[in-house]
């Protein structure tokens, strides 16, 4: 199915999440409630819930939960509780909604239509439909903040009550995986995900333009010489070119025949990393203690839709690892040396699983595994 969020709007979705999660609400009924009530009245403070709505999200205690938002000055009627099918919307305000300097959901129409439809797809999706409030509300967590490659970051500011029903998003298959810190939504419910990656229209929308109106190489210092770009590839031995040809013809990735041009004909440059980087990854490590794991997980994801693997940027970016760019080249070289992930020499965009994920079962289709092993820790 295609994706129900653009990359913005993935973004307004995780805005009102973290917007939710900020209230003083005392449990998953009213911050339920409230993730429905906030997105319909985003723009001007006011918005329509009906008693059907209500009805419709199952919670254990409605009156409780609109309660709950009364003592925050939300206001609504009591005929939010009529749950006919024929009673008409309640208007409901919520004052801080309704400011018009720094407001929390500055959302355009669009915007606050497609994230109240993508809000009641998630929490209608099979998997989940019939959980308790704690279980869907942390369905909306867990899907906002999973890649297209159906990888997620378990977010800090998760509530605990939704924490603890996690387990019941893996027992029913909205997720397929679960970690501590980390999750992987089934690939049933992918098209729910919020931060997927950008269509081509979109990446050529971002994409700065030079002065001359033109789109600059990505690769600093590098003329791209379209000839000498095929003298290079003519040079090149059959099982490099069509690699070469794989990476230069990937929909998905649409890369610049400039940036492909560059990774391959550059020579590669020896990295050194700071005490600084190495002390920063010492950190990072110990709050991702899953790293190996899902990175080489990733390379077969990626394999797999591609026909090639990641780049270096490619895999922390899918993987969400937002840290500066010398720490997540250091992060890489380190899952490298420690065989969780492999590559072809210094040719770029061949990261696939190491010896050490082979031995876990993580491979490539058709790939060997010569030996099993027990658990080795990503160091």
């Amino acid at each position: 199915m295609p994706f129900l969020l653009t990359v913005q709007q993935g973004e307004a979705a995780r805005t009102l999440l973290r917007y939710v999660a900020s209230l003083p609400l005392p449990g998953p009924d009213a911050q339920l409630l409230a993730v429905v009530v906030a997105i319909r009245a985003a723009r001007g403070g006011v918005g329509n819930v009906t008693g059907a709505d209500l009805s419709a999200l199952r919670l254990g205690d409605p009156r409780q939960a609109v309660d709950a938002l009364r003592a925050l000055g939300w206001q609504m009627e009591d005929a939010i509780f009529d749950g006919a099918p024929t009673a008409p919307p309640v208007r409901v305000t919520v004052p801080d909604l309704g400011r018009e300097t720094d407001h929390p959901l500055p959302f355009g129409k669009l915007v606050r239509s497609r994230v109240s439809g993508w809000t009641t797809r998630v929490l209608t999706a099979k998997p989940v439909k019939r959980l308790p409030p704690a279980a869907r509300l942390a369905s909306l967590f867990t899907a906002a903040h999973s890649t297209s490659k159906l990888l997620g970051q378990i977010p800090p500011h998760l509530p605990e009550a939704c924490r603890a029903a996690l387990p019941d998003l893996l027992h029913k298959g909205f997720l397929a995986e679960l970690s501590a810190d980390q999750c992987r939504l089934d690939v049933q419910v992918r098209h729910l995900s919020g931060m997927r990656l950008p269509t081509d229209e979109e990446r050529t929308a971002a994409r700065p333009k030079s002065r001359s109106g033109g789109v600059p190489a990505m690769t600093p210092g590098f003329q791209f010489d379209a000839e000498a770009w095929m003298q290079w590839k003519n040079a090149a031995t059959p099982a490099l070119r069509r690699h070469v040809e794989t990476v230069e013809s990937c929909a998905l990735c649409a890369l610049p025949p400039e940036r492909v041009a560059g990774a391959f004909m550059l020579p590669s440059r020896p990295q050194f990393f700071s005490k600084e980087t190495k002390a920063a990854y010492g950190q990072w490590k110990d709050a991702h203690p899953n790293r190996g794991p899902l990175a080489a997980r990733f390379t077969v994801a990626f394999r797999a839709e591609h026909g090639h693997g990641p780049s270096f940027r490619q895999l922390c970016a899918g993987l969400d690892w937002g840290q500066r760019r010398p720490v997540l080249g250091f992060v890489v070289q380190r899952l490298l040396a420690t065989q969780w992930l492999t590559s072809t020499g210094t040719v770029p965009w061949t990261l696939r699983p190491g010896q050490t994920a082979q031995e876990q079962g993580i491979t490539l289709p058709k790939a060997r595994n010569p030996r099993a092993a027990g658990p080795a820790p990503a160091r």
